[in-house]
């Protein structure tokens, strides 16, 4: 696995998020969108993501959905996940940015979004800290502070997660005793 992408200054803007954001079709999922015979829409979503925003909760970071797209597909997923703050069939994504901000009552600086597609890149500009999955376009990559090595769908907003946690000094909090090498048998 090669290296991510971090911008000048990512890590001190990673330490000051509170409300992470993510899109959903090519971040929570590789993008594709498919259809059973029934017209019904079927989605995947990694597992490994949906833990890295269990650990990003356990560490105080709310996270939330802000997506062009409507799916009763991802409300299960986002209730699943304990996620309240969830935006579906937006058109303006800024505007519901700011409404989850007052809501939240934070400030820009705290924020984070991460987004894979150009309809992303104002909000991208608008946040505190901005991420990428690995596979997105160029002109995403290019506003982010931090590309993620792994590709939308497929572990990249665990990564991401994993560099908010170690940037705010709670990776240790969060994975406890797990990865000490006295632990087992």
């Amino acid at each position: 696995m090669s290296a991510p992408l971090i911008r000048e200054g990512a890590r001190d803007k990673a330490a000051r998020v509170r409300l992470l954001l993510l899109d959903v079709d090519g971040v929570l999922t590789d993008g594709k969108i498919v259809y059973d015979a029934d017209g019904r829409e079927i989605k995947a979503f990694h597992v490994r993501d949906g833990h890295g925003i269990k650990m990003l909760q356990g560490a105080g970071v709310e996270v939330g959905i802000v997506t062009g797209r409507r799916s009763t597909i991802v409300e299960a997923r986002a209730r699943e996940l304990g996620m309240a703050l969830v935006s579906q069939g937006v058109s303006d994504k800024l505007a519901a940015w700011r409404a989850m901000l007052q809501e939240a009552r934070l400030t820009p600086e705290q924020t984070a979004y991460v987004g894979d597609d150009i309809l992303d890149v104002p909000l991208l500009r608008a946040v505190g800290f901005a991420a990428a999955v690995g596979d997105a376009e160029e002109c995403v990559a290019r506003v982010a502070d931090y590309v993620a090595v792994r590709p939308g769908g497929n572990g990249a907003v665990r990564e991401i997660a994993e560099f908010i946690l170690r940037a705010r000094g709670a990776w240790e909090t969060v994975t406890g005793d797990l990865l000490d090498p006295r632990r087992g048998a």
